[in-house]
């Protein structure tokens, strides 16, 4: 028995009892992780919604939420494609993700999201509403076959994007490869050669359309909603709310906080737990 007046002794009991915890609910997060593709690598993508400038740097705040969210992990990243907008943030980017358990984790994060706030680019300080379209898709083995027909590839060489320099290099060998058939565009733009770009926006390319194919699948089962939705009002995922008042809330699960700055400094493991323990009960999210 511990004395009452132990009080080092309660703390650290207190302290090993949440460790417990955390890893007992970590474990069975894991386990419900069993989707194909779920313990492996990830590609993250994220485009501004309407809205021009301020859609734009909400993006980019997006994206330094996940890559804090993935120095967080420990796990790897590299932005394979950086579109920067004219005046701030971002048009597009794109980011490989490498850890266990990246895809099934990150997953939850597809959908839009939105943004509240007084506008730092509006000299009237108004309250604005941004949103922006986060994308989540498996890397795909090279044993698992995908057929791309070469003849279906459209491939263009650019220069990388200057403003983009503080994540891709500054060379002109960037590649843009747009297949055909289905309209999707992949780039490649951090690597030195032409040849090792088109290799890596390949491997992007090879894992949009499995994702794209597995979507029809989701689709005609009626496992999931559609997650091509318009990038407006009424179909965000989660909200972030700086002004009036400070809370970030995720539609689907109801979870919310009041502390939206350590979610946007990556702190989002609570929302994306909960979305895995909630979709038990709709199952088809992988």
């Amino acid at each position: 028995m511990l004395d009452e007046e132990d009080e080092p002794s309660l703390l650290e009991l207190k302290k090993d009892l949440k460790d417990v915890g955390n890893e007992i609910n970590q474990f069975e997060i894991k386990t419900m992780l069993s989707g194909e593709h779920d313990s492996g690598n990830a590609f993250l993508a994220i485009h501004p919604g309407a809205g021009g400038t301020e859609s734009q740097d909400w993006a980019e705040m997006l994206l330094r939420m996940y890559l804090r969210w993935c120095e967080r992990k420990g796990f790897e990243f590299s932005v394979i494609d950086y579109q920067p907008g004219e005046e701030a943030g971002i048009k597009s980017v794109t980011v490989g993700i490498k850890g266990d358990f990246a895809y099934g984790y990150l997953k939850a994060e597809r959908g839009v999201h939105r943004l509240v706030r007084i506008s730092p680019f509006d000299s009237n300080k108004r309250r604005h509403t941004s949103f922006a379209s986060v994308h989540v898709f498996p890397e795909i083995d090279d044993d698992i076959k995908i057929e791309i027909d070469e003849k279906e590839l459209r491939v263009d060489t650019y220069r990388s994007s200057g403003a983009g320099g503080q994540h891709v290099n500054k060379t002109d060998s960037a590649i843009r490869i747009t297949h055909i058939p289905t309209g999707i565009v992949v780039c490649c733009q951090n690597e030195r050669s032409q040849h090792k770009n088109k290799l890596s926006a390949m491997k992007v390319l090879k894992s949009r359309l499995f994702e794209t194919e597995k979507e029809k699948q989701r689709e005609n089962l009626k496992a999931i909603e559609s997650e091509k939705k318009e990038i407006a009002w009424g179909n965000q995922i989660r909200s972030y709310v700086l002004q009036p008042y400070r809370m970030a809330k995720d539609m689907r699960t109801k979870l919310e906080t009041g502390n939206v700055d350590a979610v946007l400094d990556g702190d989002i493991d609570k929302f994306i737990n909960t979305f895995l323990m909630h979709s038990l009960k709709n199952q088809g999210v992988n």
